[in-house]
């Protein structure tokens, strides 16, 4: 048996471990989460991925700590969680009947070092207008996420596809996530870790 932990205060990455059936503690990792120069979307969620799980990990050396890290990004406009009700609309009309994507970064770190990958996948949002925008807004549910909404809740009005994996948008790609745990020497038992022979 070896300890889990999640790097991440997001009760949706949490949602999804607890989907799979795996008990992992949570310990938010405060890094900086500033761009590097020169660094693309791509790249900065890897590394803050990493960073988090690092992190957490320098803490507790035995454990697997698993960290991960989500933006939205619209051509070349990267965007985080809206700073207020007013940039929450305004992203969400950006954004709207057109297509971006969703870059998730997610990373294991162990006793065997820290493994990592990125996930891209496509949304098409549908056709709306700014009452719609601000009604959702009101719900509360954009605040904390990136692009200002979040697929398994409410958001789901605003979808019209997705091409890719559906938990990238949510928190992580569960599939990566399993992956790396391979690479870090745990196999995915349907409920539980089991070390690989």
């Amino acid at each position: 048996m070896v300890d889990l932990i999640l790097a991440s205060a997001s009760p949706r990455r949490a949602d999804l471990l607890r989907q799979l059936g795996l008990d992992a503690d949570t310990r938010p990792a405060h890094v900086d989460e500033a761009y590097l120069a020169g660094e693309s979307p791509a790249e900065h969620v890897e590394r803050l991925a990493r960073a988090k799980a690092e992190a957490i990990a320098s803490e507790a050396p035995t454990a697997l700590v698993i960290g991960g890290d989500t933006v939205v990004v619209d051509g070349s406009r990267v965007m985080g969680k809206p700073g207020s009700d007013e940039e929450a609309v305004e992203m969400l009309m950006s954004l709207a009947g057109r297509e971006h994507h969703v870059l998730s970064g997610v990373a294991v770190a162990g006793p065997s070092g820290t493994v990592s990958r990125v996930v891209r996948t496509e949304v098409r949002f549908r056709d709306f207008d700014t009452t719609t925008a601000a009604r959702y807004v009101a719900t509360g549910e954009p605040a904390d996420k990136a692009g200002a909404y979040g697929i398994q809740g409410l958001g789901a009005a605003l979808v019209e596809e997705i091409r890719g994996d559906y938990y990238c948008v949510v928190g992580f790609p569960v599939a990566a996530l399993l992956d790396l745990l391979t690479e870090a020497g745990w196999k995915y038992a349907f409920g539980r870790l089991e070390p690989l022979d």
